[in-house]
């Protein structure tokens, strides 16, 4: 079975989004998203809501702020806590027989993105690289993402990075279907991304995401 894969989604788990765990499976039953990760911020019981009601893969993974930036750890079982260095939160990944990967590691214009230091000290250690993202703003940070994946040898994934349900399945990859860890890593090395970026007007949607919750709605 072919797979159409959108690899980096967050659900209302995350502060600054706006996804519930019911309009995701809805929404890609309705536009053929059939594999997802659920990447919520330093959070992973929105992942395993996702998992627990949808009639596809659904890969549960975390998006964890480290002290040097930003590291998505896939296949986990449990939260990994924000606010380790890098080489501890991949050492933790590693230990639940995750994968490692990094978001947008180029995007100029965030502020999370692991620094250039850190990614070299843990490359080693790095299973993916996300060579797509949907949401970021200037194109030519992606073509360096898969650049840098592909000097390395490091296998390139893509993702929406949805905040919103218009935004899911803006890119993703084509790959053949999977059961571990280690298989979802050969079908990704060999699948095929296909996406388009996201108006620069959706990072709105996430200031408006954490404005809700700060007047208590999520």
């Amino acid at each position: 079975m072919t797979l159409k894969a959108d690899l980096h989604l967050h659900t209302n788990y995350s502060p600054d989004s706006l996804i519930t765990p019911e309009g995701l499976v809805a929404r890609c039953l309705k536009i053929g998203i059939n594999c997802i990760a659920v990447t919520d911020h330093n959070a992973l019981d929105g992942a395993l809501a996702v998992q627990s009601m949808a009639p596809f893969r659904v890969i549960a993974a975390e998006e964890i702020k480290t002290t040097e930036g930003e590291v998505i750890g896939f296949f986990l079982r449990e939260r990994i806590s924000p606010g380790l260095s890098p080489e501890e939160t991949v050492r933790q990944i590693k230990t639940q027989g995750g994968l490692v990967g990094v978001p947008h590691p180029f995007d100029r214009l965030r502020r999370e993105p692991l620094r250039q230091s850190a990614l070299e000290r843990v490359l080693p250690q790095i299973d993916i690289i996300e060579a797509f993202n949907a949401r970021v703003t200037v194109g030519s940070d992606n073509a360096r993402a898969a650049a840098f994946a592909a000097e390395h040898g490091l296998t390139c994934s893509a993702g929406s990075d949805a905040h919103s349900l218009l935004e899911v399945g803006r890119a993703c990859v084509e790959m053949d279907d999977f059961e571990t860890p280690q298989e979802f890593l050969e079908s990704l090395r060999k699948g095929k991304i296909d996406g388009k970026c996201s108006s620069p007007l959706v990072h709105a949607i996430s200031t408006w995401a954490k404005l809700r919750r700060r007047l208590g709605r999520r």
